[in-house]
């Protein structure tokens, strides 16, 4: 099926291409990324003005790990014996421009592969593009399906980065962006232009991610909603309501939106805390309602001796709450070289439900780009994140209670603490070979096991 939708991008995309690429932009303070439209970022170029847009990238990721100490292993802990997975995912990007202010967005994807130990025993886990249920099998799926409208409210316009999730190329200054449909939430919330792409840049759940923020998403990180954002030269805001899955990590979601529901708000800020340098401050908050256990019940079902180990799982249909926010930075340092932060936390009374099992949060690194040695194209970065969990998400876990990525039976607490280190060189157009490494102490929050050292080999190729 790969093949087939393969061939079907090299067919169709000369009618995508039926004119000249744009150069990008050039600002006073360069991105730390090339721009998308870069005619040496993908194997194929494509047009700046035709309605219709096809590409298509695909991600290799290979891992291991060495044997390392641990003192006991549960259902859900990482395997302390050494191992090796390999990942793939293939997406192809299609949308049309229906005409200046309205686009429909279509993506087919197909993740295969599994990560190291199927993705169980990390918070933080090491492979961003592995989904959490390897039974779900490798067939294609729709990853998205949306429309985008854009209400103008200014009349003068700003140039835009035309991309696989819009094409316009112009864009009011001031304007109403709604989109409607299938989408991942993390595809227009906490986004850092050097801490948030698993191609190119870092590969860890909490570096791309803000481990805290609970997005609302089906196994493979997608929902179903609304979007509305509000764009101003240097500041917007956007809001999203989105479904949830009907079980921690489940692949249904509930089409229940009175009873089952999330809210996502973020506001953005575009401007650095440093003088004449460009950045970014973004304020995140959310809340979902969904049949989430809580664990303080679990824990006093186990300790009224009700059940043999506590199960987060054992209660009654019932709606609950989780709420959280987050702050996401980036600063120009030099002219290629951005430094960026995150921080998130949750209320972590209930269960971790559809991202991973964090309630705090604080991550921080620098990316770098190959300009500085005559690379452009090439990126490199370090960044450090430590996690933790709230003391009754620890007490269910101490008693062999299990989440949906964690438990090794018991536990002595500690934090979750990783180094990740990548360098992504770019070997011809739209080919890329990144060598990484990352370093976990107290893996899965437990001091009786770790550290692990995580190596990876990352092939990728867009077209």
């Amino acid at each position: 099926m790969r093949f087939l939708l393969i061939i079907g991008a090299v067919l169709l995309w000369p009618w995508s291409a039926l004119a000249q690429l744009s150069g990008p932009s050039v600002d006073s303070q360069p991105p730390a990324e090339p721009q998308i439209d870069d005619p040496e970022t993908r194997m194929f170029g494509h047009s700046a003005t035709s309605p219709l847009w096809i590409s298509g990238q695909i991600n290799e990721i290979a891992q291991g790990h060495p044997s390392f100490p641990a003192e006991y292993s549960g259902p859900n802990s990482l395997k302390s014996t050494s191992e090796f997975a390999v990942s793939n995912v293939f997406t192809l990007y299609t949308a049309y421009e229906f005409n200046e202010s309205f686009e429909g967005i279509v993506d087919l994807e197909e993740a295969s592969g599994h990560g190291i130990s199927d993705a169980l025993g990390l918070a933080g886990f090491v492979n961003l593009d592995v989904v959490r249920n390897p039974d779900l099998g490798k067939a294609p799926y729709v990853a998205r399906l949306m429309l985008h409208k854009v209400f103008r409210l200014s009349k003068g316009n700003v140039e835009s980065e035309r991309g696989p999730l819009s094409l316009f190329t112009e864009l009011p200054a001031r304007r109403l962006e709604i989109r409607a449909g299938k989408f991942s939430m993390v595809d227009f919330f906490d986004l850092n232009s050097v801490g948030s792409d698993s191609h190119l840049q870092f590969n860890n759940w909490t570096v791309d991610n803000n481990g805290a923020y609970d997005y609302a998403a089906d196994t493979r990180g997608y929902t179903v909603g609304l979007m509305a954002a509000y764009q101003d030269r240097n500041w917007g805001f956007r809001f999203a309501e989105a479904l949830m899955p009907q079980v921690a990590n489940g692949i249904d979601l509930v089409w229940r939106p009175w009873q089952v529901h999330a809210e996502n708000w973020e506001y953005e800020l575009r401007r650095g805390i440093l003088p004449k340098r460009a950045g970014v401050v973004r304020v995140l908050a959310f809340t979902n309602y969904a049949n989430m256990g809580v664990y303080r019940e679990a824990v006093a079902q186990y300790e009224q001796h009700l059940v043999p180990v506590p199960d987060i799982t054992r209660h009654p249909w019932r709606i609950t709450r989780k709420y959280g926010f987050g702050v996401n930075m980036e600063q120009n340092l030099m002219r290629n070289v951005t430094a960026f932060g995150r921080f998130g936390w949750n209320n972590g009374k209930t269960e971790s439900f559809a991202y991973t099992e964090v309630d705090q949060t604080f991550a921080g690194g620098l990316g770098a780009n190959g300009a500085m040695w005559r690379r452009r194209l090439d990126r490199a970065g370090v960044a450090l994140v430590t996690n933790a969990i709230c003391k009754d998400h620890q007490t269910y876990l101490a008693d062999g209670g299990e989440g949906f990525l964690l438990g090794d039976g018991a536990l002595r607490y500690g934090r979750e603490n990783i180094v990740e280190t990548y360098y992504t060189a770019h070997v011809w157009r739209g080919v890329y070979v990144a060598p990484g490494l990352q370093h976990i102490w107290n893996p899965g929050y437990n001091r009786d096991r770790g550290p692990v050292l995580v190596p990876s080999f990352r092939a990728h190729v867009e077209f």
